[in-house]
């Protein structure tokens, strides 16, 4: 029997038609859905032809993400510790830039800060976990110690620098190899009863744009996340604290980029919040004309937008204050 796979229509129109049922406990809605077999293709079909597990994990309300409501867009704000990540490399690497800008971007109404030591941007290079972690527990330590209450998340796949970043006030252990890098990540995410996020992509770094090739991207990616729920489950982390990120770039073209834009609204079928990191991305700048990446702020709005009518609930960025002006303008507009 080939599995099969359900993506909901999404709708947002304020004539929400009887039968319609909520995407997520929000305000966006469904009443047809995309059934899709890696072997039939798809066809578009009611709810009422959707298992009944398969739709509650669709339609049922996400659990508050580190304090934050799922039931409403919301903005990690990008904090990267790094002399050389692909957009803001340096700009935050001395300690007190880092702070100076984390403290902003609360400002500007970032919801989480995302902080990382180690550029994971295509062909960077390996960081050792202890540089990881002196990059990145003093700027926590630093935000605390200022009175920042705002959760934090560390941007690591390293276990010993997760734990340190915890015992300096991190709230969520979000890793771009979805636990599976560091084989005490999974054992430490449950010890520290952390929030996680996990990530697809395809390779390292160093060498993940090397010509990555999928059967079916949108659907390789689901099976992948849906993997790696169960392992985290096995390992005691709970389905609620769960976060799930298709890794936009992280391993695939532009092509594969775009059907997983197009095809976001697949995930909610996992029953766990998504995150979606577009932010000045390389498709954006090859689309949108824009060579440099402080360039493509508009671009990113534009694609952010477009997820969050797909019901994407937190959006990883760089440019805080633009984003969460789009945000608001968005949110206002849904209001019935």
């Amino acid at each position: 029997m080939p599995k099969t796979y359900y993506r909901p229509i999404v709708q947002s129109d304020h004539c929400r038609p009887k039968g319609a049922v909520p995407l997520a406990g929000g305000c966006l809605w469904f009443t047809h859905v995309e059934r899709l077999t890696r072997e039939d293709g798809c066809e578009v079909v009611p709810v009422s032809e959707v298992p009944a597990e398969t739709l509650d994990r669709i339609s049922s309300a996400r659990a508050p993400m580190c304090g934050i409501d799922m039931l409403r867009p919301s903005i990690m704000g990008i904090l990267n510790a790094t002399p050389d990540s692909f957009s803001d490399g340096g700009r935050h690497f001395a300690l007190a830039d880092a702070l100076r800008g984390g403290q902003a971007m609360v400002t500007e109404g970032a919801d989480i800060l995302d902080i990382g030591g180690e550029s994971t941007r295509p062909g960077a290079d390996f960081v050792a976990a202890e540089e990881e972690a002196r990059r990145i527990v003093p700027v926590i330590e630093s935000l605390r110690a200022a009175g920042v209450d705002t959760p934090v998340s560390v941007d690591t796949r390293k276990a010993s620098v997760a734990r340190a970043a915890f015992q300096a006030g991190a709230n969520l252990f979000n890793d771009v190899t979805a636990l599976s890098y560091d084989p005490d990540s999974l054992s430490t995410a449950a010890e520290l009863q952390a929030s996680v996020c996990i990530m697809h992509a395809s390779g390292d770094p160093k060498t993940m744009q090397d010509q990555p090739e999928y059967a079916n991207v949108l659907l390789d990616v689901y099976d992948y996340l849906e993997s790696r729920i169960v392992a985290c489950e096995a390992a005691g982390i709970r389905r609620e604290k769960i976060m799930i990120d298709p890794g936009i770039g992280f391993g695939k073209t532009q092509a594969h980029n775009l059907a997983l834009l197009r095809g976001v609204a697949l995930f909610h079928a996992l029953g766990c919040p998504i995150l979606l990191g577009v932010s000045r991305k390389r498709f954006i700048g090859t689309i949108g004309n824009a060579p440099e990446a402080a360039d493509r702020v508009a671009g990113s709005i534009a694609v952010a937008l477009d997820a969050l009518n797909q019901g994407v609930q937190m959006l990883r960025v760089h440019d805080i204050a633009e984003t969460k002006q789009a945000m608001a303008l968005w949110s206002a507009l849904k209001e019935h």
